[in-house]
């Protein structure tokens, strides 16, 4: 049997978390809306004005539950943890290959063939789809470049030069990512990606899908013992976790980006959703959040059959595979890390 990722998100502002007995007690306006048994969680996710009792947080690590704090909008903001899990002798082997530039380019080409790929699977799905609808040739483009790319990946174990290919291949995808919103195209204008803050509705949806992406990253990891803020590709910096970034990279194009193109182009999410602030930022409105939650944490249901281990799972327990081969991979158990390539 095994466990499924259970998150608890928590949006509703001015929102309560206490403990009750072996549960978790949601309290808005002095009324109980929900009781959810610690055991079956792992993970509480907190966006804004949401407070946690501190008997609550004391008794997480019990459970192994992890207990984040985003603001409204769903930047990052800090993290309530037990100890770390897991082997020293692997923290200890990540961190010998961070120190070393070689080691940690053969590791980030890895990360690059997975997102480049999957970018290139994405583009690919909508001529597939919808190819009367687009602009399949400038699609095609894309594409061919998006394949090209994938080519030198193998060939660098310069690290910039690593970035430097991920680059173009970011802004190659992005430049026809217009094209994949086919409908609600006057509301959802797309003209490149942009972030803090976000300028459109698109870019706005995008950067919040990824911090739900980001926040699964990191549990996972946690959950095999590895450090979340040592990467390869994604070098050490004050406050970031790297290695989440880095194991995101497969799966921001087929989960988080599709997961906003298909709000869009169903017309579950519309341009009365967002609103703008005087300094330009765009933000989603609680309703809007709330669809986006619903359909996310929907999507992490979806089964898929995983070609190395030959099993089927839940997206959620994709992600965990993954970082446990990584693990595996760090400790020298296998040859190479395993990318998940959609098809």
């Amino acid at each position: 049997m095994q466990r499924f990722l259970n998150t608890l998100y928590v949006m509703t502002q001015k929102s309560y978390l206490h403990k009750k007995g072996e549960t978790v007690e949601l309290v808005v306006d002095k009324s109980v809306v929900a009781r959810i048994p610690l055991i079956n969680l792992d993970s509480i996710v907190c966006f804004g004005n949401v407070s946690v009792s501190p008997f609550l947080l004391g008794a997480c690590p019990e459970y192994n539950i992890t207990v984040s704090f985003l603001s409204e909008s769903g930047k990052y903001l800090a993290r309530v943890q037990g100890p770390v899990a897991g082997n020293v002798l692997l923290r200890k082997e990540q961190y010998r290959i961070s120190d070393d530039k070689i080691r940690s380019a053969q590791i980030a080409q890895y990360f690059i063939l997975g997102k480049v790929a999957n970018q290139r699977y994405v583009l690919q799905r909508v001529i597939r789809d919808h190819e009367d609808k687009i602009d399949s040739e400038r699609v095609r483009k894309a594409i061919a470049i998006l394949s090209s790319n994938l080519k030198k990946i193998p060939h660098e174990l310069d690290l910039d030069r690593l970035r430097g290919v991920e680059g173009d291949s970011a802004e190659t995808y992005f430049s026809v990512f217009d094209e994949l919103i086919i409908s609600q195209k006057e509301s959802f204008i797309f003209s490149g990606r942009n972030r803090r803050p976000p300028l459109d509705n698109v870019n706005a949806m995008l950067s919040y899908t990824y911090t739900l992406l980001f926040h699964d990253m990191v549990s996972a990891l946690e959950c095999v013992g590895l450090d979340p803020a040592v990467g390869f590709l994604h070098r050490d910096r004050p406050g970031r976790l790297s290695l989440a970034l880095d194991l995101m990279e497969e799966f921001r194009a087929p989960v988080a980006d599709r997961l906003v193109l298909s709000l869009i182009n169903r017309g579950e999410v519309s341009e009365k959703g967002f609103q703008k602030s005087a300094s330009g930022a765009v933000v989603m409105t609680d309703e809007t959040r709330r669809i986006l939650v619903a359909a996310y944490q929907k999507k992490k249901e979806s089964v898929l059959s995983h070609p190395y281990v030959e099993k089927k799972m839940h997206l959620a327990i994709l992600f965990q595979t993954q970082a446990r081969l990584m693990a595996r991979y760090i400790r020298g158990d296998i040859d190479g890390y395993p990318v998940y390539f959609w098809k």
